[in-house]
């Protein structure tokens, strides 16, 4: 399989042991290739002949090029489960699993084959995970998906786009990838929690749950450039918001910028030979920056004559973060990509087939212990009879899996929370670090965000200098947080002492910073053996771009998905800047990998490192697009139709600002979207039945749909289309979504308050419907240094007269 396995160094993979029964098709089959990266042995079941996702799309071979992405690593076999001879091996292989994947439709013929319920109550122990586009059941059960739909309903097609402008539909597969991403880690929130109770779990996950969860949350915390306003209170139309992150045209082309902090300003402005013009202290304000009717321009003129690379390399010297706006094969290319070998030339068909189908694959989305877990084997080209586990398993029972740092061996009591009794030393910032956290404290474990008043988290800050703000109560709650200088001899003494009853050390910093405060892995695994370290940065802890300042804005341009976020008529036309992507799918890419290491702490008693790169997870998102530039490079026949097809788009509808998502994926759905629209010429015009046609015809069937939708609310004729089976879906705002009939029964938002804020406010509930996991706590989240002084009685047994001289010394940072 070309490069993916020579010379990779021995990792002890997490999910050794574990055993996945994957049935599940389409792009969420992504779940199990990265439980298999991981180690798990996925066995992927289908029909007798295949699955229908193994033709479907971009094809080269007769192989679908998105299969080959979302079913690496997996071994597959065929049963017929209309049969009882399929259905009694079906349970002898449940026997032996763990994990039970699936994604058949309720109510379809495949479900009543499948017979999830009566796999839960032969098989209680088992962890089930069935994904359907919007739940199991409720007003929207039976309703299509496509990723645009997904987008219309989640609230990130509403803020895409410029002002004045038609909503923009990012590029790509975000949607289903960033719900595979929040699949993973549920998944093995679940699998830990069988661990330690023998209590098996159903859950119930809608792609568009995720979507919300994943992608870009509404109600999570949002980047410091909103200085803490939610997305909830943006204005009806797309925002203004190029200023936030600007991208600004230069000699060779564009670079984005982030000028964030009071010392990132500094250097921009000593950068720009400190002009007399911007010289006043209040441009040190980010409001001052932004209301500015004359900086931008000054900075574009100042970039104009010079290159991109000039640009990033002045940036680096000054201190301001600073990237260039790359295209996607630019990207791949690039010197980093390479030097980390992110993508490693990989056969898509074993040569024997086919011989020299090889194109590049993302080589896994994380480091354990230093090392790629990734790629490791090929897609399953065929199905054989008779399917099996593997001979190699593991014991993962072990002893404890949670908390067992401090208490020796986890309490099994079903009615605590799965990660109950863990305790987790939080050093993230930003939105990737509070999301690392986060999602650690609403299971139960005992979060402490470690600050320091010198080197402020930037979410903190907000636009009326208020103590806190609703995105940051968002990223924080059910957590605590001590004030400790880690840079004086003492307060890096006091957190040693923390290690050493802590099971996990979260950090997102760049690269090479705890080593520099003398808190390296190999610092604190001497304290504690078992301890788990995960850090998430923007391009990873190697390369040489690893030094670079990064937030997710930079990384998106790095990655060229900024090039592809934009208005195909306006070069200039960038419409990402208000999106949140990737730091929440990778926060929970690397929670998920942490996960994984408990499982494995389990089996060996030690703790280990996971490290994510941000870049490396939204090129990953890419993997099948990039597969097939490739192959089209190579002039290999790369055939079958693209998902995109004729209407598919979002259109105006009747209302200020109001618009619906249709999508016509075949020639089905294009009979019953023109007989709901009653256009007896469009049904009857025969060179509009195919495809071809209707790419052809583009403009007259577009101006059909905008007419039909004119006189029309767009969630009307979005419930017309969908009684159809047409993809369709009203555009919401996040303002939007808690009242909407969808997330209202599935009880995806709740209400929320803090003390410092005067208002109740919606966040995020359960990150799953579950028969076990319970909904999260509550608890507010800390102001800085709030349970400074309680931490340091409880956790590190200092008297008052102790606390008090720290307090004095500034290392121990109570709230002022």
């Amino acid at each position: 399989m070309a490069e993916a396995d020579a010379a990779r160094p021995e990792v002890d993979l997490p999910l050794a042991g574990i055993r996945v029964l994957d049935l599940v098709t389409g792009p969420l089959a992504a779940v199990g290739r990265q439980l298999a990266e991981w180690g798990a042995d996925v066995l992927r079941i289908e029909p007798p002949g295949g699955a229908d996702d193994r033709r479907a799309g971009r094809t080269v071979g007769d192989v679908s090029i998105g299969f080959v992405a979302a079913n690496l690593g997996k071994r597959a076999g065929s049963l017929d489960l209309k049969s009882p001879a399929g259905r009694r091996a079906l349970d002898e292989l449940l026997e032996g699993a763990d994990v039970v994947l699936e994604s058949t439709r309720p109510g379809s013929d495949d479900a009543a084959d499948l017979d999830v319920d009566g796999i839960r109550a032969r098989h209680p122990g088992l962890v089930v995970l069935s994904i359907t586009p919007f739940g199991r059941a409720g007003v929207c059960s039976r309703w299509e998906a496509t990723g645009p739909v997904l987008h219309a309903l989640s609230g990130e097609l509403s803020r895409s786009g410029l002002p004045g402008r038609a909503p923009l539909l990012p590029p790509g597969d975000l949607a289903y990838e960033c719900a595979a991403g929040q699949a993973v880690f549920v998944v093995l929130l679940a699998l830990l929690e069988r661990l330690r109770t023998g209590e098996g779990d159903h859950l119930d996950f809608a792609v568009l749950d995720g979507v919300v969860h994943a992608l870009d949350p509404g109600y999570g915390i949002a980047g410091s450039a909103t200085a803490g306003v939610p997305a909830s209170k943006l204005p009806r139309g797309r925002p203004d918001a190029g200023h936030q992150y600007p991208i600004i045209r230069c000699a060779d082309g564009f670079v984005r910028i982030c000028i964030l902090a009071a010392r990132q300003w500094r250097g921009m402005f000593a950068w720009m030979g400190s002009p007399e013009e911007f010289a006043d202290p209040s441009y040190e304000k980010l409001t001052t920056r932004y209301r500015s009717p004359t900086l931008l321009p000054a900075i574009g003129r100042f970039f104009a004559d010079q290159t991109r690379a000039e640009l990033e390399a002045g940036g680096h010297r000054h201190g301001v973060p600073t990237a260039a706006v790359l295209e996607v094969d630019e990207a791949v290319s690039s010197e980093h990509v390479q030097a980390r070998r992110a993508f490693v030339p990989f056969d898509l068909i074993p040569g024997d087939l086919v011989p020299g189908v090889t194109a590049p694959l993302p080589d896994g989305v994380a480091e354990i212990d230093g090392r790629r877990a990734g790629l490791r084997g090929p897609a399953p080209v065929a199905v054989g009879d008779g399917p099996a586990w593997s001979a190699a398993g593991g014991d993962v029972t072990g002893t404890a899996t949670t908390g067992t740092a401090t208490t020796g061996t986890a309490t099994a009591d079903a009615s605590d929370r799965p990660l109950a009794g863990l305790r987790v030393l939080d050093l993230g910032v930003i939105v990737v670090g509070a999301e690392h956290g986060r999602l650690l404290a609403d299971q139960g474990a005992d979060v402490i965000k470690v600050e320091n008043e010198a080197f402020p988290d930037g979410s903190r800050q907000s636009a009326g200098a208020v103590p806190m703000t609703v995105t940051f109560a968002a990223g924080h709650r059910n957590k605590r947080s001590l004030g400790l200088d880690l840079r004086s001899p003492r307060g890096k003494e006091l957190f040693l002492q923390l290690v050493a009853d802590t099971d996990i050390v979260l950090s997102n910093f760049r690269p090479g910073t705890l080593e520099s405060l003398g808190l390296g892995y190999d610092v604190l695994s001497r304290v504690n053996p078992r301890v788990i370290v995960v850090d998430s940065s923007a391009f990873g802890p190697s390369g040489p771009w690893s030094s670079r300042l990064g937030y997710g804005p930079l990384v998106r341009a790095s990655a060229g998905l900024t090039a592809q976020w934009r208005y195909d008529d306006d070069p200039a036309g960038f419409a990402d800047a208000i999106t949140v992507y990737p730091d929440h799918v990778a926060a929970r890419l690397a929670i998920a990998a942490a996960l994984a290491l408990l499982v494995r702490r389990r089996r060996t008693g030690r703790g280990g490192t996971v490290s994510v790169s941000q870049l490396e997870v939204m090129l990953g998102h890419m993997a099948a697009t990039l597969a097939e530039a490739s192959l089209v490079r190579q002039g290999l026949p790369v055939e079958g139709r693209r998902a995109e097809s004729v209407p598919w788009g979002a259109f105006p509808a009747a209302g200020d600002d109001e618009w619906c998502v249709i999508t016509v994926r075949d020639d089905d759905d294009w009979q019953s979207l023109v007989k709901v629209m009653q256009r007896d010429d469009l049904v009857a015009d025969a060179g509009l039945a195919a495809h071809d046609g209707r790419m052809a015809a583009r403009a007259r069937i577009e101006a059909a749909v905008t007419d039909w939708l004119a006189e029309r609310r767009a969630a009307d004729a979005a419930a017309a289309l969908q009684a159809v089976g047409v993809p369709a879906a009203e555009m919401l705002r996040v303002s939007e979504l808690p009242e909407h009939p969808y997330f209202a029964e599935r009880f995806v938002f709740r209400p929320s308050g803090h003390p410092a804020i005067r208002q109740t406010f919606f966040l995020e509930n359960a990150p799953v419907r579950s028969q076990r996991l319970p909904d999260p706590p509550d608890r507010p989240a800390p102001l800085r240094g709030e349970h400074t002084e309680q931490i340091a009685r409880e956790r590190l047994g200092l008297d008052e007269a102790t606390i008090a001289e720290l307090v004095r010394d500034g290392v121990l940072q109570p709230p002022t």
